[in-house]
């Protein structure tokens, strides 16, 4: 033991001198996943409790959007929330992203260097929803927008659309407030059809096709134009009811007392 304090004490001392940052290069690029895996395994505890904040910050931000969807379903009578999905990124997933970077290994990295720990999936019913939930979320006060990618105005080149956001939402812990980022994807329907399918298409495969790269592009085209349609829609329909609504009001305001008989 007292060999292993000596040995990791002279290598600390070596990480700190001008050739530390390219031995800390070489040594993580040569390190595996798993040996990563259990160098983070030996810190369970703070790594738990950052995970946990995560977790708290992500129920934080999944509320908002839930009293959103309620609050717009008593203004609207429709909701623009069809599901929520959460996710917290795995032990795994991280350490292969901080490796990747060539990034230190320890839970200050994983706080300063990741934005995705936690993500937070909202698929809406139409377009239009996106950004309204989205400029809802940012104008309350204790929202803080990190990141923005409008995915959606402008598609990555395989087709993918969504809205991102990075943002900063506070958790209130014991003795103190703590900032904590969240990601948070916001799709139509449409979009996370596309989006799931082709992840589950290439996800890990090494398939380079021109041909299976072009159908899947103009699927995500087609689904883009989907969308639009059903938008359009959605407001031809609220033209159209916007004089029966109208009509309704005039019978109702001509009946005795402005209040609709049980039996008519």
């Amino acid at each position: 033991m007292e060999q292993r304090k000596k040995i990791f004490g002279a290598l600390d001392d070596l990480m700190r001198s001008p050739i530390g940052d390219r031995l800390r290069e070489r040594v993580f690029r040569e390190l595996s996943t798993k040996e990563i895996h259990d160098l983070l395994q030996r810190e369970q505890k703070p790594y738990k409790e950052l995970m946990a904040y995560y977790q708290c910050a992500l129920m934080e931000v999944e509320t908002k959007f839930r009293v959103l969807n309620e609050q717009f379903s008593l203004a609207h009578d429709r909701n623009p929330i069809e599901s929520i999905k959460t996710r917290m990124k795995s032990l795994e997933s991280i350490t292969e992203k901080l490796n990747r970077r060539n990034l230190p290994f320890s839970t200050q990295s994983i706080e300063e260097n990741l934005t995705d720990i936690a993500g937070i999936r909202i698929i809406c019913s139409f377009r239009e929803d996106i950004y309204f939930l989205a400029d809802c979320l940012l104008e309350q006060d204790d929202i803080t927008l990190i990141q923005r990618k409008d995915y959606i105005e402008n598609p990555k080149e395989n087709g993918y659309r969504s809205l991102h956001l990075i943002v900063e939402v506070p958790i209130f812990l014991e003795h103190k407030k703590k900032m904590m980022k969240v990601e948070v994807q916001l799709r139509t329907i449409a979009m996370d059809f596309w989006a799931s399918l082709e992840h589950k298409l290439k996800y890990k495969k090494d398939i380079a096709s021109d041909q299976l790269t072009a159908d899947l592009k103009k699927c995500a085209d087609e689904s883009a134009a989907l969308d639009l349609k059903m938008d359009a829609i959605r407001k031809e329909i609220e033209v159209l009811k916007a004089p029966e609504a109208k009509a309704i009001g005039r019978e109702v305001k001509h009946l005795p007392g402005g209040i609709l008989n049980e039996n008519q």
